[in-house]
């Protein structure tokens, strides 16, 4: 009988996990520039991991199935002499997840007797038996031991699959800060050199290196913007990180004193988180009333742009969150620029408004993922896109105050 012999004939499955990782780095390598800069960060780390990490196989077992038996010719020996007889073929077709090409590597924990399959498909192990047993508890049994051995080997090439993702992905982060730190270098030398230079009209972006108690960024040669390379500004992680945290900090002084917050407006709310703000950080924060709606934000600008801007909306119904992300998309047009929806709760049952807001967020079409929660109610993360632009990142924090009220309302 022809049949595919399992975890054996392509080589090494150390060999092909290797390969995977040096196409990865060459595709980073080989990103166009432009691209890479233009691209956010997490998409660029989603397509490499996409690209360098392994889907170990798994079988379907659930959803086996078999073909119409057939009849097919034996060969067999007696006494030294050859026959032929003609014999009942039973075929157990068991799909399976995962990529193919494991099937025919070798782990490094192997057997000298490796298990064969009728035939090895796209999606599917063809398990065979030939000439079987009448009794049907032991055609079943049969074929057990067949998909039990198989995933006997699956589990070593899994150990060793699982062992390779976990390094891609605690190590590709590093790689594309490193790729990209190089490429702005290498652009921002370029402008220093003072000649004239050609490039397109959608600049890159570059990390505005804001730091406690200062927000200015890197000082660009004031030249003529076709003589100087000036990317556009954005907050970087560690200071949008410690804007939230002053916020939310904030937002628990407040709640620790209800009875103050109880004759608060939203306006004089906002007055207090600049002031905690401006403690902070010192430079381009501020905040405005815009749209004519009475409704303010919280500004943190550089180069009359805005790289921050906080939200502060008062809890009226879902009708809230989209007029929050409606705004948002409004004047967040910059990439990798941050933001935050300071959701101001005058109610009681604070949990069920809160996922009510995610809900609204997760539901917007330009959601594009959810970050892991942070505490218990403490803060919630997503990333989300540009209007009428996926590659352009906004980072958007939730922040919900949980305030008293002089009056009682429903949700």
């Amino acid at each position: 009988m022809d049949d595919d012999l399992l975890f054996y004939p392509g080589g090494n499955l150390d060999d092909g996990l290797r390969s995977t990782t040096q196409a990865m780095v060459e595709l980073l390598q080989n990103w166009d520039p432009d691209n890479l800069l233009k691209t956010p960060v997490e998409d660029v780390i989603e397509r490499l991991l996409d690209n360098g990490s392994v889907r170990c196989p798994t079988l379907l077992v659930d959803q086996a199935w078999m073909p119409e038996p057939t009849e097919v010719n034996q060969d067999f020996v007696n006494f030294g002499r050859h026959y032929t007889r003609r014999v009942t073929r039973l075929v157990l077709v068991v799909p399976f997840d995962g990529e193919k090409i494991v099937f025919t590597l070798r782990a490094n924990r192997w057997s000298s007797n490796p298990p064969r399959v009728l035939r090895l498909a796209d999606h599917e192990l063809h398990l065979v038996i030939d000439g079987p047993p009448d009794n049907p508890v032991q055609v079943k049994e049969a074929f057990d031991e067949q998909i039990e051995k198989i995933e006997q080997h699956l589990s070593w090439s899994r150990e060793q699959i699982e062992q390779h993702n976990q390094q891609v992905q605690a190590e590709l982060p590093a790689m594309v800060a490193k790729r990209r730190d190089q490429l702005l270098a290498t652009r921002n030398l370029q402008a220093e050199i003072g000649y004239p230079i050609r490039r397109r009209a959608d600049a890159d972006t570059f990390s505005v290196p804001i730091h406690r108690r200062t927000v200015r960024p890197v000082q660009q040669r004031p030249a003529n913007p076709r003589a100087s390379f000036k990317p556009e500004p954005a907050m970087n992680d560690e200071d949008y990180n410690a804007a939230l945290r002053v916020l939310r900090n904030q937002r628990n002084a407040l709640e620790r004193t209800p009875s103050l917050a109880a004759k608060l407006k939203e306006e004089e709310i906002r007055d207090l988180l600049l002031v905690g703000l401006n403690a902070q950080f010192e430079g381009d924060v501020g905040g405005e009333l815009f749209n004519g709606e009475g409704k303010t934000d919280i500004l943190v600008r550089v180069d009359d742009r805005n790289i921050f801007i906080g939200e502060c909306k008062v809890w009226a119904g879902p009708k809230t969150m989209d007029e929050a992300l409606g705004q948002l998309f409004r004047y967040l047009v910059w990439r990798d620029t941050k933001a935050a929806i300071l959701l101001f709760i005058r109610r009681k049952d604070v949990t069920a408004v809160i996922e009510k807001a995610i809900a609204k967020i997760e539901e917007h079409p330009n959601h594009k993922r959810s970050r892991p929660r942070h505490g218990d109610h403490e803060q919630f993360e997503f990333t989300m896109h540009a209007q009428d632009d996926p590659e352009r990142d906004i980072h958007l924090a939730l922040i919900p105050f949980v305030l008293r009220s002089t009056t009682s309302s429903s949700a």
